[in-house]
């Protein structure tokens, strides 16, 4: 999972189930400078594995945890409330993109090109999620 900047510990809920999060602009700089491909991979399975209702983090803050996550079964379920729920996990991999540019672009350019890169995760996991027959087969 990637962390929205200022917030370690972001644990998503199920109503953010599948939503992109803030990326980071460095695996762009680096794909530029080394003029390698990025293969995006949409996952599906993940979401539901433990299922998030809430993040209590002050709590979290208090046991020196960055988060604390409320799931279906913990922390009612004590230590069971850990184990994940048995969904499969299925990954969908797109075709390599390749960028031109130059590494040291500022922010705003090397943004368009990762927003192209979530583009088409975001079109994976939409395939990934069409495709599948329910979270548990």
């Amino acid at each position: 999972m990637v962390f929205p900047e200022g917030e370690r510990g972001f644990v998503k809920t199920w109503g953010q189930r599948y939503q992109l999060q803030r990326f980071g602009l460095g695996f762009m700089r680096l794909a530029l400078q080394t003029d390698t491909p990025i293969v995006p991979v949409g996952i599906v399975g993940g979401e539901e594995q433990s299922p998030g209702l809430a993040n209590l983090r002050s709590i979290g803050k208090r046991i020196g945890s960055p988060a604390f996550p409320i799931t279906l079964t913990f922390p009612w379920l004590g230590i069971a409330g850990f184990l994940p729920l048995p969904v499969k996990f299925r990954l969908h991999f797109g075709r390599p993109m390749r960028f031109e540019g130059d590494s040291s672009d500022d922010d705003a350019h090397i943004e368009a090109r990762v927003e192209t890169v979530k583009d088409a995760i975001r079109e994976l996991i939409a395939e990934g999620r069409a495709a599948r027959q329910g979270i548990f087969s």
